[in-house]
């Protein structure tokens, strides 16, 4: 759980900034919408394997701009 505190005399617009940031570091939201559905270990691993192709394959194709 994120426990975000207001700082004396901060703002509370400032507090919200933080909290959102603090969020979106943590990668809360993305957890929760993978943990919505079960995906197969499996399927997991073969989309890492097809994404890692991916970028390996963009990388050699783009190696100039790298």
């Amino acid at each position: 759980m994120l426990v975000i505190k207001l700082r004396k005399g901060e703002n509370i617009n400032s507090a919200v900034k933080r909290m959102k940031r603090k969020v979106r570091n943590t990668r809360l939201i993305q957890e929760i919408r993978g943990r919505k559905h079960f995906v197969k270990p499996s399927a997991l691993k073969r989309k890492a394997k097809l994404k890692a192709e991916y970028k390996q394959e963009w990388l050699r194709k783009n190696e100039d701009y790298v």
